[in-house]
C-alpha cells in the first residue's frame, strides 16, 4: 500500500494568492514571494512519512542491505547528495550505510542509453546490482520519467522496498511506491520543488549525525 500526504485546503489558498513564478516586475517581490511560498510547502510536508523514511535507512543498515537513489536532472544532482550525506555524513565506517547513487557512473549510463535507451539507465543498474531487501528511492518532480517508472516497476516486483520524493501532482511515481513524501507544487514548479526535495536530504543527514554523535 502506498502512504502518501495531500495538502490542506487552506494551505491551497495561501499558494494561490502567491503568484510566485508570474510576478517578475521586482526583484525584491519575487525573491519574497518565493521564500514565502517555501515556507507553505514546508508546512506542509509530511513528518510521519519523513520519519518513515528515516526509520526505513536506519532498518535498511541494520540488515546489511543496500539503498539506491534516482533522478534525473536536478534530482540526479540531490540523488548524489543524499548518499554523500548518508554513507560518508553519518562517519559509520563499522557498520556503514550501504547508499549507492545510479545517477553518477557517466560510463555505464552512456553505454545503456547509446545501446538500449535512456528509459533503462536505471533499470539495468538495479538489475545487475540489487537484490530482494534493498531500497530504492526515486526523486522525481513530475513522477512521470520513463525511466524512474521502469525502475520503480521492476523493483516492486523484486521485493525492493519503494519510496519516492515527488512535487506537482505526484504523476505516476507517488501511486506506484510504498512510502511517497510529496511536495505540493503546481506543475512546472521546479525551483520550490527541487529545494524541498533538498530541505529532506539535509534533515535527513542532520539526523543521522545527532544520531550517531556519542559513537
Amino acid at each position: 500500500m502506498c502512504i502518501r500526504d495531500s495538502p490542506s485546503r487552506q494551505k491551497v489558498h495561501e499558494k494561490e494568492q502567491i503568484k510566485m513564478i508570474n510576478d517578475a516586475s521586482s526583484s525584491r517581490k519575487f525573491s519574497e514571494n518565493y521564500f514565502s511560498y517555501l515556507k507553505i510547502l514546508i508546512d506542509e510536508l509530511s513528518i510521519e512519512n519523513i520519519s518513515k523514511f528515516i526509520e526505513l535507512i536506519l532498518q535498511t543498515r541494520e540488515n546489511d542491505k543496500s539503498i539506491y537513489f534516482i533522478g534525473n536532472g536536478g534530482s540526479a544532482s540531490t540523488a548524489s547528495h543524499f548518499v554523500n550525506d548518508i554513507s560518508l555524513g553519518s562517519r559509520q565506517f563499522e557498520k556503514p550505510f550501504r547508499a549507492i547513487s545510479l545517477c553518477d557512473n557517466q560510463a555505464v549510463i552512456t553505454a545503456i542509453g547509446n545501446d538500449d535507451g535512456y528509459e533503462n539507465i536505471f533499470l539495468q543498474q538495479l538489475q545487475t546490482q540489487a537484490k530482494s531487501g534493498d531500497v530504492l528511492v526515486s526523486i522525481s518532480a513530475s513522477g512521470n520519467s520513463p525511466n524512474i517508472i521502469k525502475a520503480v516497476n521492476w523493483a516492486n516486483s523484486n521485493n525492493i522496498q519503494t519510496v519516492g520524493l515527488s512535487a506537482f501532482d505526484g504523476g505516476k511515481l507517488s501511486k506506484l511506491v510504498n512510502l511517497n513524501i510529496h511536495v505540493p507544487t503546481k506543475a512546472g514548479e521546479y525551483g520550490p520543488a527541487e529545494d524541498l526535495h533538498m530541505v529532506i536530504c539535509g534533515l535527513v543527514g542532520s539526523f543521522f549525525r545527532a544520531y550517531f554523535k556519542d559513537d
